[in-house]
């Protein structure tokens, strides 16, 4: 209790020092300089995570350090809460999509800028939105319907948080579920309640990927009960907040279940796109060119290739043979996953929240998003079962907010070459024989 105890206080005090590098008013740390110093702040605080999550999964720990775990969780939470964020703009695209839904307009037919959407410049939220005078919004159904319930309460990025800590808030008490089926010690909730990269990235900047978190703990928690229709359709609510979470849907498959939350899923997708259809093709946003920006069609913007590209040339096309590949390789992997047997008891709990894990890092992992807030919600299946690798991908692109090297491979190599190798010692492990020991008493 006593070490648990000393994590919990230096991880306080690392997030204090990291917020008190920011020059208030500043819309980044305020300097390279500070960001290098923050960044560096940064990891040693996931280094201090790591340390904890060692020790919750080393043994049983007494009653009362259950509270303690949330009682930080929420500390931590209630001192990045008022700051304005300064790691990313996005929040501001947020809280404007939502007030351009309160006038009972469609936020994908304009762009920000448009002489349209004058009247409901805020000099608090408009100045800040990023890409207003080319993108449209490319946040999908499900987040708009988030944006829109909040801008009915409010226009504040303040108000946009607190909604966005309380699907965190929803995240937890689904976890605390799972894990009580799973019959495991509720102390592993730290495991995401004590990452440092959703602290920064949903208490500081609010990040719409909260939604999806805790949208993705709901699902799992119903898939678990054997509430499978529910499951689906939650299950795709995640899925139109940030796409990457359809790579869970093989684990909610398992054992051949695959009508009932395959239907509902597709019910719900249909029932959240509906009203935005008047925008027409516009409806799907910014998302191609998001893909074109981040180097994703020249291939430049995945790790690999950006690898490869220091040694040779990237032919064209190099982008599309990737995602190819890729694509191939996660579907081998999804079938297996999908077509495995079903289990019952505690153990089915840990199957699906395993399978998840593995799915969704393998998913991220080879779209290696550029951006740190990506990564947290691997966090939640891993809550129920560690998979080191996973567990490291959920923190470790802290990183990722700095880039001293201006470029898409060895900076990055930082996060991924270390993933990668605990995936291969998990693997290798996995197949080692277990040795057969002579029962006593017998030859």
């Amino acid at each position: 209790m006593a070490r648990l105890t000393g994590l919990g206080v230096l991880l306080f005090l690392i997030t204090l020092g990291a917020l008190s590098l920011h020059v208030p008013g500043a819309d980044t740390v305020g300097s390279v300089e500070r960001a290098n110093v923050f960044v560096g702040v940064l990891a040693l605080g996931v280094g201090v995570y790591l340390l904890a999550v060692r020790l919750v999964l080393k043994g049983p720990l007494p009653p009362r350090a259950f509270w303690l775990i949330l009682a930080v969780a929420v500390l931590l939470r209630a001192m990045l809460l008022p700051s304005l964020p300064f790691l990313s703009s996005d929040i501001y695209r947020y809280v404007w999509d939502g007030q351009v839904q309160a006038a009972g307009i469609n936020p994908y037919r304009y762009l920000p800028v448009d002489p349209a959407l004058e009247p409901l410049r805020d000099p608090a939220v408009f100045p800040w939105i990023n890409r207003a005078s080319y993108a449209h919004t490319i946040y999908p159904p499900a987040a708009q319907a988030v944006f829109a319930l909040v801008g009915q309460v409010t226009a504040t990025v303040t108000g946009m948080k607190l909604a966005m800590v309380g699907f965190e808030a929803l995240a937890v008490l689904c976890l605390l579920g799972l894990l009580s089926l799973a019959r495991l010690p509720r102390e592993r909730v730290l495991i995401y309640a004590w990452n440092p990269l959703a602290l920064w990235s949903f208490a500081c900047d609010g990040h719409v990927d909260a939604v999806a978190v805790g949208l993705l703990a709901l699902a799992l928690l119903c898939r678990a009960r054997a509430r499978e229709g529910l499951a689906g359709a939650v299950l795709a609510a995640a899925v139109l907040v940030k796409f990457l979470p359809v790579a869970a849907a093989p684990a909610f498959l398992r054992g051949g279940r695959f009508w009932r939350p395959a239907l509902a899923g597709l019910a719900v997708i249909v029932v959240l796109y509906l009203p935005y259809l008047s925008a027409g093709p516009q409806v799907f946003g910014f998302l191609q060119g998001y893909g074109d920006e981040e180097g994703y069609r020249s291939g430049q913007g995945f790790w690999l290739l950006a690898g490869l590209a220091h040694l040779v040339p990237l032919p064209d096309g190099a982008g599309m043979a990737y995602l190819i590949g890729a694509a191939v390789l996660l579907a081998v992997l999804a079938l297996r996953i999908a077509r495995a047997p079903a289990l019952g008891g505690p153990a089915a709990t840990v199957a699906l929240c395993r399978d998840t894990a593995i799915l969704t890092a393998c998913t991220t992992a080879a779209a290696n998003p550029h951006y740190a807030w990506y990564y947290p919600w691997l966090a939640v299946p891993a809550t129920v079962a560690p998979v080191p690798a996973v567990v490291w991908l959920s923190a470790a692109p802290v990183l990722f907010y700095v880039d001293p090297f201006n470029e898409r491979f060895f900076w990055p190599g930082l996060v991924f070459v270390p993933a990668i190798g605990l995936a291969l010692r998990d693997l290798l492990r996995a197949r080692a024989p277990t040795p057969i020991r002579a029962l006593e008493g017998q030859p």
